[in-house]
């Protein structure tokens, strides 16, 4: 572009005092070259508006694929690369939180996996060193404790899975109705030795199984969340409490709500129950059960809500679509 301008100043100048020019055609060729020279002009501009920009993407995509997460681009220029900017940034930002959500993963797995190996690895110890009785009793406790690492593993697998979108679903129509009941029963003993009242309520759905709506999930997760709220629900509520687990179906979604007579949550609790490894003051479990319950449920394309009053209980809520009459499921 400078070269074009200066070639056409010089032209003009030439042309106007040089003495060359032929009579009656100066001023033609003046308008031709001042035309090329603000068609020169504007291009320079629009190169300007256009490079300044594109550069600046370019520099941070460069520090990006170098590992700075924290590279953003100020969003001007035309709207088109206004629009790439502000994609560039979206981008950056989540890859950014990815991030730190890889290196707090990393690091409350290390914390959680820490206790259990310590306690085998001490019990182990003192079986060896004449400390503890070789005997059913101290390997049944060290068995205990291994299986309760194992079942750690697992949610963190799961968790795993879920939160990087590839947990792969099972899905076939369902009768949650039975499934419920299938866990209830699960947990009956337990419930009994603890001398909470747990009963399954659904009312409508019962009177005969042509009225049970499917459910088009995977059976296994679903069982999975009912086990974790359930679970949660015992741990919490004291002697002579009462546990409730209510079924409805709509047209196209069942919700189930599991409530019980516990401690309840407080307030500034509340919005943190799902996230991993979150616990509240009075949790004992490893706060991974929530957090797998949530992320089954947004895998099953549904919701789920909770509700607490401290001192009279909580409830989780979660809704599932239903499958219609015929419909395919893969």
């Amino acid at each position: 572009m400078l070269f074009l301008s200066a070639l056409g100043i010089s032209t003009l100048v030439s042309m106007l005092f040089g003495g060359r020019a032929v009579a009656g055609a100066t001023a033609p060729m003046a308008l031709a070259i001042m035309i090329v020279l603000v068609v020169a002009g504007a291009l320079a501009v629009s190169m300007r508006r256009v490079g300044g920009p594109l550069g600046d993407v370019v520099e941070a995509a460069n520090r990006l694929a170098g590992g700075d997460y924290a590279a953003r681009v100020r969003e001007h220029g035309p709207p088109s690369l206004r629009t790439v900017g502000h994609a560039f940034n979206s981008m950056a930002a989540r890859l950014e939180s990815q991030d730190q959500l890889r290196r707090q993963l990393m690091a409350d797995i290390a914390h959680e996996l820490r206790t259990p190996l310590t306690v085998i690895q001490g019990r182990i110890e003192g079986l060896l060193d004449g400390v503890y009785p070789r005997d059913d009793a101290q390997l049944s406790q060290t068995l205990a404790e291994t299986r309760m690492l194992a079942r750690l593993v697992e949610d963190l697998r799961t968790l795993a899975h879920a939160e990087s979108g590839t947990l792969t679903l099972q899905k076939e129509p369902t009768d949650v109705a039975m499934l419920a009941q299938e866990v209830v029963d699960t947990f009956a003993a337990e419930a009994a030795e603890r001398k909470v009242a747990m009963e399954l309520r659904t009312p409508g759905l019962l009177k005969k199984a042509s009225d049970v709506p499917l459910a088009s999930v995977d059976p296994l997760r679903v069982r999975e969340i009912l086990i974790n709220l359930i679970s949660n629900a015992l741990q919490h509520t004291p002697s002579n409490g009462r546990i409730s687990i209510d079924l409805s179906a709509a047209t196209d979604r069942i919700t189930m709500r599991v409530a019980d007579t516990g401690t309840g949550i407080a307030a500034d609790e509340l919005p943190r129950i799902f996230d991993r490894f979150y616990k509240g003051s009075t949790s004992r479990g490893s706060g991974l059960g929530l957090a797998i319950a949530r992320n089954l449920v947004t895998a099953h394309g549904g919701t789920i809500t909770a509700e607490s009053v401290p001192g009279r209980g909580t409830t989780i809520t979660f809704s599932l679509k239903t499958s219609d009459e015929g419909e395919k499921v893969n």
